[in-house]
């Protein structure tokens, strides 16, 4: 195939240098740089051309940064970092008061804990289907779960777990969003006491706990949430039904063996107790009946928390248990609900299990007998469809959108299998760098899987990236499963924390918005009591304590001077005035820890005790427009006792009445050009362009500023104050600027977007 043929295919030109040129050209950079045919498809078919936007949007764990990532697919590229278990300065998580009020959700028996160890996102569904309306994510190292509000990308809400002390099984998700399911990893007391591990079998537990999730407010129901007691075998992961097995969810463990290691004590370690067996369990429950077994009034109160013990769970045929491959790290249901999936880290085979095949021998009792604490356990060979020969270390499986086909890592094998699990054969193979672990298609969990692209989480990058020190990104591969043949086209380095799952989404399920009502209070979702209105800044001084009442716009914050006294607890509320998409502006104070994010209408609070007398110099931290670096204030802690003396302020320049004519000249003419952009936008049907109405609003704002300043200005003037006369007139035209600024922004709009001319 010629090059130029070859940089066309799938409708992608590329495009190098300034603009493409020749067949020649291409061979000559090619030639450079080492390039083949290959790697030039490979680079076509993930290239997001400049101001495109990507098909999907991929939610990947931070592992042991507790964030959230989000990145585009096919480009791979890196847009958001959320914060949810860690402080986030960025967007100021964890240091405005109300996103500390999100962080103190997920204390740990009345410690602040602000870390996390995120495993496994999911997204909210409807009949099956991500709707993208919310993503929870769960924290392995204190059994938390966070819900992510994908209206704004924020977290809102934290629940720390009363009965687990780990966590790594969740967050997986029921059907309808009914629950949030969350399984214990490593068995310990429910309640907070010491009890020695010689007592591990009769006193430790597992357990899988169901959130309620409030579909209306958007918010786990805590008190309507309840736990399924379990033996103290591992639980690990889980999956929700679907369609004929909605109402149950699986869950597998490792270590039922119940082995208790102990180096120390001379016993072998935990890893040769916990993988004698064959076989461990996969636990099938009825959540459905466990939600009318807790109405019954049948559970009990354990930490606040609904317990549904193992003889209940027994008794109301809610609970059993079946062999499964041993050390299991997966289990999936398939798309259309009539087959769940394992492996098994110490297993080269996959297991089918049939949904139709366990409840029939339910219904018919056949059960091979019972665990020790009295669950039933099914026949092995009663229940499985079939069991493939995948290769070494199967761990986590996906869906394609094609009925029956499957992809599975292999850890050992640092592979990728496509397979068929209806008919029970591999169809194909693709190796990658290194030892994957979990891997994503898009929209793989749902009920209607799309394909088209699978990312490999590999655990290992060794060397794909340019070495930076011992400690190594992990490494997402993206992989193009269109075809019969899987073909790896890009390693993707992600140097924060070790990702474990993501889940992938169409990008148009997304409706974010793009700046907040004014005021609004982001993390509780409505209006703050201390939102400020432009011209209502003040400053509240009480015996103690100092309440400021501010805003930010570009280019100051207002207040610009803040004077307490040494030993004062000082309050500041901060509303962004601005209305224009991607106008945030943020707020750093020296020495005092506050560091701010204040989004397009947002109200922030941040508060703080001046414990010391001096000068706190704060500004804005976004660069936000031309006079982004005067955007500045202070603060001024005055020394107790302190007595001011009558000092004229000094003037870092004079004005005279020619300066101040000058000024005027130049914002008279600066105002021709606003009514030229006034009169081009007007012209157009720019009300049919949301972003646009938001500019004009926000510009309309900014010239009734200059219109304020103005007036002032000419007062001066009139007065023959030509120091105060010309610097009116200077942010006037300040003013006048970011409204000229904004309004060609929306000019360049409608003429990118064909606006059309109103006669």
């Amino acid at each position: 195939m010629k090059i130029r043929q070859l940089a066309l295919v799938g409708g992608v030109t590329l495009a190098l240098g300034s603009q493409f040129t020749s067949a020649a050209s291409l061979d000559d950079v090619m030639k450079a740089r080492g390039l083949t045919h290959k790697d030039v498809l490979a680079a076509a078919k993930t290239y997001v051309p400049t101001g495109k936007r990507d098909e999907y949007l991929a939610f990947s764990s931070g592992g042991q940064s507790g964030q959230v990532i989000v990145y585009g697919v096919p480009s791979m590229r890196i847009l958001k970092y959320i914060g949810v278990f860690t402080p986030e300065p960025w967007q100021g998580y964890g240091f405005d008061e109300e996103s500390k009020a999100v962080l103190a959700q997920g204390n740990i028996q009345g410690k602040s804990i602000t870390y996390g160890d995120t495993h496994h996102p999911a997204f909210t569904e409807t009949k099956g289907e991500y709707d993208g309306r919310y993503l929870f994510i769960n924290d392995k190292a204190n059994p938390r779960v966070a819900v992510i509000d994908l209206h704004d990308f924020e977290t809102k809400q934290i629940v720390a777990n009363p009965l687990y002390k780990s966590a790594h099984g969740g967050a997986f998700v029921t059907e309808n969003s009914e629950y949030v399911i969350e399984a214990a990893q490593y068995p310990t007391p429910f309640e907070n006491e010491f009890v020695p591990l010689e007592e591990f079998n009769d006193k430790y537990r597992g357990g899988v706990t169901y959130w309620k999730f409030d579909n209306k407010k958007g918010r786990i129901d805590q008190e309507n949430s309840f736990t399924v007691e379990l033996p103290p075998y591992s639980q690990d992961l889980s999956d929700a039904g679907k369609g004929p097995s909605h109402g149950w969810s699986f869950t597998n463990s490792f270590c039922s063996e119940r082995y208790v290691g102990g180096i120390e004590r001379g016993r072998p370690p935990f890893e040769a107790g916990c993988s004698a067996k064959d076989t461990d369990f996969l636990h099938m429950i009825n959540w459905q009946k466990g939600e009318e077994v807790v109405k019954a009034g049948k559970a009990k109160k354990i930490n606040g928390m609904n317990v549904i013990s193992m003889e209940t769970a027994v008794a109301e045929n809610m609970l059993y248990l079946i062999p499964e491959p041993k050390s299991p790290h997966g289990v999936d249901v398939t798309p259309d609900g009539k087959k769940i999936i394992i492996s098994g880290k110490l297993d080269s085979h996959t297991w089918v299990y049939s949904f139709d095949k366990l409840m029939a021998a339910i219904k018919a009792g056949n059960f091979k007998e019972k665990d020790p604490y009295g669950i039933p356990i099914l026949n092995m060979k009663d229940t499985l469809h079939t069991q493939v020969q995948l290769g070494l270390g199967p761990l986590h499986t996906q869906m394609d959108a094609k009925p029956c086909i499957a992809f599975t890592s292999l850890y050992v094998d640092s592979m990728i299998a496509k397979w068929d699990y209806c008919e029970g054969k591999v169809l194909d193979k693709v190796s990658i760098h290194y030892n994957v672990g979990h891997l994503v298609s898009m929209e793989g969990d749902s009920v209607s899987p799309d394909g088209k692209y699978l990312i490999s989480l590999n655990k290992l990058a060794i060397d794909r990236f340019n070495p930076v020190g011992p400690l190594h990104p992990q490494n997402h591969q993206l992989i193009d499963i269109k075809g019969d043949k899987m073909e790896l086209l890009y390693d993707m380095p992600v140097p924060l924390g070790e990702p474990h799952y993501v889940v992938a989404i169409k990008a148009d399920k997304l409706k974010p918005v793009i700046r907040y009502k004014s005021g609004w209070n982001s993390r509780e979702d409505k209006r703050s009591p201390f939102k400020t209105r432009a011209g209502r800044e003040k400053t509240v001084v009480t015996p103690g304590k100092v309440e400021v009442f501010g805003t930010t716009i570009r280019s100051h914050i207002t207040p610009e001077i803040i004077e307490v006294t040494e030993g004062d607890e000082v309050t500041i509320h901060l509303t962004n005035l601005e209305r224009a998409q991607d106008e945030t502006h943020g707020f750093a104070m020296y020495g005092q820890n506050v560091n701010l994010s204040i989004e397009p209408g947002k109200t922030v609070t941040a508060k703080f005790v001046a414990d010391k007398a001096g000068v706190y110099p704060y500004y804005c931290t976004e660069f936000c427009s031309a006079l982004h670096l005067e955007m500045e204030g202070y603060l001024l802690v005055k020394p107790k006792g302190y007595q001011a003396t009558e000092v004229k302020a000094q003037e870092g320049a004079t004005y005279t009445e020619a300066d101040y004519n000058k000024q005027v000249k130049t914002n008279i003419e600066t105002q021709a050009v606003i009514d030229s952009v006034v009169g081009f936008i007007t012209s157009h049907n720019y009300q049919d362009f949301p972003p646009v109405v938001a500019l004009v609003e926000d510009a309309t704002d900014q010239l009734g500023f200059a219109k304020e300043a103005k007036e002032k200005s000419e007062a001066a003037a009139a007065k023959k104050d030509w120091q105060n006369g010309a610097l009116w007139a200077n942010q006037w035209w300040q003013y006048q600027v970011k409204a000229a600024d904004i309004g060609l922004r929306a000019k360049t709009y409608l003429e990118q977007h064909d606006a059309v001319k109103v006669k």
